[in-house]
């Protein structure tokens, strides 16, 4: 067996002997050395053949939305220069505001973080504002178009565009803004958690003493040829390093490849095809519906054992089921989402973070009753091993242990992850659900409350269909994201999202009704014979609590659209 270096003293003063050989003094390789002993970041291997596989129709950003009601803050309104001297006061508190990608010449190694030496705060912190009349519509496209647009990777690879002009937004108060935080994938750091939803916002409306910027010297990036330098360095210690650009080629056309092969080798695939599961294009739609959480509990009870994640599920399938039931699309085969589930490493202790896994589910899109369609969810999750490990809510909601903004990103890094390489004609799933639980508690943003937190989440050819599910102070929200070309009325496919929970909603109302009406015995013979009120055909309708929560601005607008058949 080949000696490690934690085993064999003398193969560590070999790898030394070579790098003293390499790297005398005065030389490129003694600069490279020098570089390497200050500890540069490096991308990783995953993160930078991710990168390598990016298209121009599917770029790798995350984008968090947040809207905020400046009554709370100090004088009743937040002006933009005070949003920047905040993120001016706190870039020392995280590497990724101020450090860009380092390419190393002709592909010899992995990418270097390093200091931008002409990094400029108003590039990445930008002020804009919507048209007339500033409605939800409005708002939804901009955030579209903000998010399909590819970050500069000459450049650190975040953006904040505070969005002013929400005055036509029904229920929120005067001169609220909103906040769209654009992260690149590369930029989150999967050990570390790198959680800018945190630096930037408080636990109390009184905000902190403002810090005054702390001084910031940039590091003289290394050479072209002390990276090449680097590059034959590691090579020297690690010889599967001489293929990483063949691998990088393949990064690239590998999808071609495995779909040739799939055309002429394969035969066809009996799963199901929607309009989700092809090429997407480089314009992005995004929607949302927000809900109450405890109307989600008062759901999975239609089940005993079912939880709010299960309920979540049921939801957003029978979304899916009636948007494409509205185009005659509905296929006779079942169609399968991956959810996340976030589960701790026995070995890593108590404190470690949680990790992002993803499971495949069945929809049960044949099933027309809705408590059978969560029943089937329900039954599914319960049998699944990963589910049985999965961290409990509580937890998940603790903002001291729990980063939602970095577990939704790394939510989205990981699905990207796994579809690397998934093709048209085997589609891995159908649609993708990213569920993050929030904190429970309001967070600040300079003394401006947080009323909403939602995510707009990268797609990709095979799955264009993704939902991010996040939770934020009782409250859950469904924000669909797909392309203009699959997706060309959101806000139908939004409507179908409230129409099914509202379906779910009036059956555990008629629930609740029945089983207080009803004497114990009589519930007790109808456990036993297995049949229920909520079984029943109960006509659904809105609730004054959902109503009051809709950020939709038309009110008395329709309720329900035709989409177009594709």
């Amino acid at each position: 067996m080949a000696p490690t270096l934690a085993q064999d003293g003398e193969t560590l003063c070999d790898l030394r002997h070579i790098r003293c050989v390499l790297a005398p003094a005065g030389t490129p390789f003694a600069s490279a050395l020098w570089h390497d002993q200050i500890m540069m970041r490096q991308l990783s291997a995953d993160d930078a053949l991710f990168l390598a596989s990016e298209s121009a129709h599917t770029c790798s950003n995350v984008s968090l939305v947040q809207i905020y009601d400046p009554s709370t803050a100090p004088g009743g309104r937040l002006r933009f220069k005070s949003i920047l001297a905040l993120v001016a006061s706190r870039l020392h508190r995280s590497p990724i505001f101020r450090q860009k990608l380092c390419q190393v010449p002709f592909g010899l190694d992995e990418p270097y973080w390093v200091d931008d030496e002409n990094f400029d705060l108003e590039y990445h912190v930008r002020n804009i504002a919507l048209p007339k009349p500033g409605d939800w519509r409005q708002f939804c496209i901009q955030a579209s178009r903000i998010h399909a647009r590819q970050l500069d990777l000459n450049r650190p690879l975040w953006e904040i565009y505070v969005i002013e002009g929400l005055d036509s937004l029904l229920h929120l108060p005067k001169d609220s803004f909103a906040l769209l935080t654009k992260l690149h994938h590369a930029a989150i750091d999967v050990e570390q958690g790198t959680e800018i939803i945190t630096l930037l916002h408080d636990m109390t409306p009184q905000p902190p003493t403002a810090e005054p910027p702390e001084p910031w010297f940039p590091a003289s990036p290394p050479s072209r040829l002390e990276l090449v330098c680097r590059g034959v360095m590691h090579t020297a210690m690690s010889p599967l390093r001489l293929a990483r650009p063949i691998m990088n080629v393949v990064a690239r056309v590998g999808p071609v490849a495995r779909e040739f092969a799939n055309e002429v080798l394969q035969r066809q695939e009996s799963l199901p095809v929607t309009r989700f599961n092809s090429i997407v294009s480089p314009y992005r739609v995004f929607e949302t519906r927000r809900f109450l959480l405890d109307e989600f509990r008062e759901i999975r009870r239609l089940v005993p054992g079912a939880t709010v994640n299960d309920a979540v599920l049921a939801v957003c399938a029978g979304a899916l089921r009636r948007y494409l039931a509205a185009n005659d699309e509905l296929p006779e085969g079942d169609l399968s989402a991956l959810t996340s589930v976030y589960v701790r490493n026995p070995a890593a202790g108590p404190g470690a973070k949680p990790e992002v896994e993803w499971v495949r589910v069945m929809l049960g899109m044949g099933i027309g009753d809705p408590v059978r369609r969560l029943a089937f969810v329900k039954a599914q999750t319960a049998a699944s091993g990963l589910m049985a490990r999965a961290i409990g809510a509580r937890e998940l909601t603790d903002i001291g242990t729990h980063a939602p903004a970095t577990t939704l990103a790394l939510a989205g890094k990981m699905l990207g992850r796994a579809l690397l390489g998934a093709g048209r004609r085997a589609p891995l799933a159908h649609c993708a659900i990213a569920n993050v639980p929030g904190p429970s508690v309001p967070l600040y943003l300079n003394g401006a409350r947080m009323t909403y937190f939602s995510a707009i989440m990268p797609i990709n050819d095979g799955l264009g269909l993704v939902f991010a599910v996040t939770s934020y102070d009782g409250k859950i929200i469904v924000s669909p994201t797909s392309c203009r070309e699959q997706m060309p009325d959101p806000e139908v496919f939004a409507q179908c999202v409230r129409d099914c929970f509202q379906e779910y909603a009036a059956l555990a109302r008629a629930r609740t009704s029945v089983k207080a009406k009803t004497p114990a015995r009589q519930r007790a013979r109808t456990a036993r014979t297995g049949t229920s009120a909520a079984g029943k055909n109960v006509r659904p309708r809105p609730t004054a609590r959902t109503d009051a929560i809709d950020p939709r601005v038309a009110p008395n607008g329709p309720r329900r659209s035709k989409a177009r058949a594709r």
